[in-house]
Order: C-alpha cells, then sequence, then structure tokens
C-alpha cells in the first residue's frame, strides 16, 4: 500500500508518495495545487491531508484559501476511491518530537534521526549516491513527516 501525504498551501503545496511498509518516500515536491489535483493514485492508496486547527489567533487570507484547496483536494482523492484522513500539524509535532513547540527544523532532524542516522546532508546524499532524503526541500519535509506520523497510527491500530 502506498501513502500519499500532502502538507497544503495556499497556491504549491509539499506533496510525498510513500511505501506503507517501510516508510520508503517514492517522490517528495513542492508542487502547484492544480497539479496536485491531476494525480490519480491506486484505488488502495491512502491519502493523508494536513488540516488546519485553530489555536485563538487572528489569520488571514492565505489561511482561508488553504482551507479552500483542503477541501477540494478532499473531494478530488475521495472521488478517485482513496480512504482520505486529515492530522493536525500538532499531532506531528507531539507525535515525532514530544512537543507541540516543535519546529520544522526539530520535526526534520527526528526524521533524519529515525531513517538517515549518521548520514551527511541530513540523510540527502548526492547525484552519484542519492540518500534516503535525496531530493527533499522545505515542504516536501512536512509532507513526509505527516506521512510517517499517519503510517505509524495506522500500524499501531492494526496490533
Amino acid at each position: 500500500m502506498r501513502v500519499l501525504a500532502i502538507d497544503p498551501g495556499s497556491s504549491e503545496s509539499g506533496v510525498c508518495m510513500m511505501q506503507a511498509n517501510n516508510y520508503l518516500p517514492i517522490n517528495a515536491d513542492k508542487i502547484a495545487n492544480e497539479d496536485v489535483l491531476q494525480i490519480v493514485p491506486e484505488q488502495t492508496c491512502r491519502v493523508v491531508i494536513e488540516m488546519v486547527a485553530s489555536y485563538g489567533m487572528p489569520v488571514g487570507v492565505e489561511v482561508f484559501e488553504t482551507c479552500v484547496w483542503i477541501g477540494r483536494f478532499l473531494q478530488h482523492f475521495e472521488d478517485c476511491g482513496c480512504t482520505v484522513e486529515r492530522v493536525v500539524r500538532k499531532d506531528v509535532k507531539l507525535h515525532l518530537c514530544g512537543s507541540a513547540k516543535a519546529k520544522d527544523s526539530n520535526i526534520r532532524q527526528a526524521l533524519v534521526d529515525r531513517f538517515a542516522p549518521g548520514e551527511p546532508n541530513y540523510g540527502k546524499g548526492t547525484k552519484k549516491q542519492p540518500g534516503w532524503f535525496y531530493g527533499f526541500s522545505a515542504d516536501a519535509w512536512q509532507a513526509y513527516a505527516l506521512g510517517v506520523t499517519y503510517i505509524d497510527k495506522l500500524n499501531r491500530s492494526e496490533k
């Protein structure tokens, strides 16, 4: 089974397709939201989307635009026959770092420590010798973290 994890944005989103059995990232990138809607995964694919959560602070138009895209993504992937779930960012931070105050850099380091310990360049490797996280950039890390959290949750519920 594959998992497609999406870190949505107002115009572009981080996406990561990964194998559920071994967490191997197949493809991780930041792409235009319109291009996310062009992805037609196999029906056995599960999709997890980071959901916006309210923390009582005022938000701007970008947050509302992101909410619109989350709805569009949900509808698209449900129409494709996929199982779609939402996870809030706080849950990802707590799961991977043990703190809701974790920053992106803490999440990235937790992923490197788990999947590429001791590897240089955050486990990215080089073109000649690609590492586990080869080709990852900012939003791809967050999408992968979301996917890892989701797969871990699935594995716990199956036991």
